[in-house]
């Protein structure tokens, strides 16, 4: 047996998210189902992380192990078997033995969608927020006062596993295009806690919209207090956008 590594895309509409769950549809399972239909044998993968239901990516990574070599349209067996909302990127065979998609990750992005126009073609990939006027400069002034903390316990469900709060945010910026009514929310971190960047655009949303001052914000996060009626933006704006390994280069 090898250990292998698959980058998957995926619209996480119609799954429970990605881990495998009883009775309900999600990618993992899909995967799983398609693995070992086409090499004729069990095969379990394990993921770079947990995604929620609704939760989308654009680049998603799990390992598995089973026999050497993968027959070699491998690929383009998977993807004509896979259903239409699951996308098979790269299979990746020349990894480490003990290679392992979640702790071997030394980099996770997200991306975080808002419009402000209604458009039910944009429904599934960014969330609708109607709730104007929005003060989009103070967000702006929000957005990067993470880089300046590493301890986030404000930004984790409370029901959530984490051992420890602390992560190393490298990138939080909110790009703002006034022409097509977007805002995107970029964040980067080595780790992410459970529900933290749904917690942080909600937490965004709330400076905009003037009820959570910027100077409690900055105190929260300097203080490890807790948000004053923190919510979690929705699901469906949400994609893991890039992860990366020490032994995979990608162009």
């Amino acid at each position: 047996m090898k250990r292998y590594f698959v980058e998957i895309a995926y619209n996480g509409s119609a799954y429970c998210g990605w881990q495998v769950q009883k009775n309900k549809p999600t990618v993992q399972l899909t995967l799983n189902n398609a693995l070992s239909t086409l090499l004729n044998q069990p095969i379990a993968t394990l993921g770079c992380g947990r995604t929620d239901a609704g939760v989308h990516a654009s680049s998603f990574y799990a390992h598995f192990d089973a026999p050497d070599p993968l027959p070699d349209d491998l690929l383009h067996r998977l993807n004509r078997f896979l259903p239409t909302d699951i996308a098979i990127k790269n299979i990746y065979t020349n990894v480490p033995p003990n290679a392992h998609a979640r702790f071997d990750a030394t980099y996770r992005a997200y991306q975080y969608h808002l419009h402000f126009n209604k458009n039910p073609f944009k429904h599934s990939f960014s969330t609708f927020f109607p709730w104007l006027p929005l003060n989009i400069e103070l967000m702006l002034q929000a957005a990067p006062l993470l880089l300046q903390y590493s301890d986030f316990p404000m930004f984790c469900k409370t029901n959530g596993a984490n051992q420890t709060t602390i992560c190393q945010i490298y990138r939080s910026e909110l790009c703002h295009d006034p022409q097509l009514q977007t805002l995107t929310y970029h964040v980067a971190a080595n780790r992410f806690l459970r529900g933290m960047v749904r917690l942080i655009v909600g937490a965004l949303a709330w400076v905009g919209k003037e009820k959570l001052p910027l100077s409690v914000f900055e105190e929260v996060l300097a203080t490890k207090g807790k948000i004053p009626r923190s919510f979690s933006a929705p699901a469906n704006g949400l994609f893991l956008s890039e992860v990366r390994y020490p032994y995979i280069v990608n162009d």
